[in-house]
């Protein structure tokens, strides 16, 4: 387990990270009272800020616990999450820099902003606004999840084995306390320089556990992918079992679209400096993507690695998984250097809670409460402030009444959910004559049915149809399109009518 040394190095560097989010409010001095100052820095950020603030924000603990312990549970389905970020930034390269360009000069906090303008319709920004609330949910508590999954690693055969859950607890509650109290202050000032520190360690770790594989485990990736495959992976360990084709593919393409409909992933790309500048990050963020390749791997690595297998086997087999990373740090690092790696996940998590919670407050503020309520400059910043706190922390109760495998799945139920928002957002960077009428009616059924698949299958994203899975979120985003297409398209038709009779 983790010793003196690297629970030492655990909490001296903890406390840097709060130092350095406390710090960001003196950081590069704005009007904190203002929304643009407090949650989008200023728009102030640089190239390299920006990508170690978005890096931060995309690769949350999905990365970090999620992806391997579904593939360490399922095996190579999962692996779906290494070509969609390979993709998913090429299509972040098309529409974030015009959205930036439209922010920059109607001075827009959020998406809903944009469509409100954009469709001349506050109520439609208001039910996108919603949906990114809900969305980043289901998001949010994941990232406490992989937080839990640390404190387990760091407790356990420390606290007497009932008490590892209440401690656990506890360590989270005063670490999101701290989280509320420095978002509050410093803003997405304080989450950038975080976000460095943060990058700086999962780096280091994931790096450190490749080199250290040929010296602690005997016959390293081969021996693992071999031990994985007398396991019977249901998806397959070598190649994908032949059905999941279908499967595969479109969860590669459904994540692709949802990542930067997520309000978070919009908060961070908005805080660029210029449009070249976001441009530039966002070419480099795929350098990530290797970093989440080697992490996928490891939750096969962890078949040829008896001292973390058995560190995880007490636990219930759907909560093992979650421990694959931590157990790994652990069992094949050194002392000091595991206790890198667990706050790297740590705070991992911290880091996309905050941005997350304050996306979701932007959205409150400027698309739901705003258009209701008369609010000053000041007294906007100040609702948000209060809303990003009471956010968190509604994700953390939500995590300690819902098992850890049910959260992971409701954060698949949220990539369903946001990708509903893409005609209204993408399509409406692209042109404003698709019919707001038909965006909205085209929003709720997409929704409604994505829901409903997702329930219907047991909170499972996929839905067989023809003999192949398919991810829901694709099937309910198809429903979607054409209804507004069509209801665009008869309303078009329909104002032409009407024009050749007037005249």
């Amino acid at each position: 387990m983790i010793g003196l040394i690297g629970t030492s190095l655990f909490i001296a560097l903890f406390a840097f990270f709060v130092f350095l989010g406390f710090y960001g409010s003196r950081w590069r001095r704005g009007d904190l009272s203002r929304l643009d100052e407090w949650a989008l820095a200023g728009r102030r950020l640089g190239t390299f800020l920006v990508w170690f603030l978005v890096g931060a924000d995309l690769y949350t603990a999905y990365t970090f616990v999620a992806v391997p312990s579904g593939i360490f549970a399922k095996g190579a389905l999962l692996f779906f999450a290494v070509p969609y970020v390979a993709t998913v930034f090429a299509l972040a390269t098309a529409v974030m820099p015009v959205l930036w360009d439209w922010s920059r000069r109607r001075g827009y906090i959020t998406a809903a902003d944009f469509v409100e303008d954009r469709f001349r319709s506050r109520l439609l920004a208001a039910f996108v606004a919603a949906t990114g609330i809900v969305a980043e949910f289901p998001y949010i508590a994941l990232q406490i999840v992989g937080m839990q999954a640390v404190l387990t690693i760091m407790l356990i055969n420390v606290v007497p084995g009932a008490s590892v859950e209440r401690v656990s607890e506890v360590a989270l509650t005063l670490s999101f306390v701290i989280l509320a109290a420095f978002t509050y202050t410093s803003g997405l000032r304080g989450a950038t320089l975080t976000a460095v520190l943060k990058d700086a360690l999962i780096f280091i770790s994931v790096i450190s556990i490749l080199v250290m594989v040929p010296f602690t485990i005997h016959g390293g990736f081969a021996a693992a992918f071999k031990a994985a495959s007398s396991k019977g992976l249901a998806t397959g360990v070598y190649t994908l079992k032949a059905p999941l084709a279908s499967a595969y593919l479109t969860l590669w393409v459904g994540s692709s679209l949802a990542l930067y409909l997520y309000p978070h992933s919009v908060n961070g790309a908005l805080s660029a400096e210029s449009r070249r500048k976001l441009a530039l990050s966002t070419a480099f963020l795929p350098i990530y993507g290797i970093g989440l390749a080697l992490l996928a791997i490891y939750g096969i690595l962890i078949y040829a690695d008896p001292k973390a297998l058995s560190l995880i086997s007490p636990f219930p087999p759907l909560e093992r998984g979650i421990l694959v990373i931590p157990a790994l740090a652990v069992t094949v690092l050194p002392d000091w250097l595991a206790g890198l790696a667990l706050l790297g996940i740590f705070i991992g998590g911290l880091v996309p809670a905050a941005i997350m919670a304050m996306a979701q407050a932007n959205l409150l503020t400027r698309n739901i409460v705003k258009p209701i309520v008369k609010l000053s400059p000041s007294g906007e910043a100040r609702l948000a402030k209060w809303a990003s706190v009471v956010f968190k922390f509604i994700a953390l109760g939500f995590v300690f009444l819902v098992p850890p495998t049910y959260a992971i799945n409701l954060q698949l139920l949220g990539g369903i959910i946001i990708t509903q928002t893409l005609p209204t957002v993408f399509l409406g960077l692209v042109t404003d004559k698709l019919d707001k009428y038909s965006l909205m009616v085209g929003w709720a059924v997409g929704l409604g049915l994505g829901v409903y698949l997702t329930i219907k299958e047991g909170f499972n994203s996929l839905y067989p149809i023809m003999g192949h899975l398919i991810y829901i979120a694709l099937l309910a985003l198809a429903v979607n399109l054409a209804i507004v297409l069509i209801g665009t398209a008869v309303r078009i038709t329909v104002k032409r009518i009407m024009t050749v009779q007037v005249h």
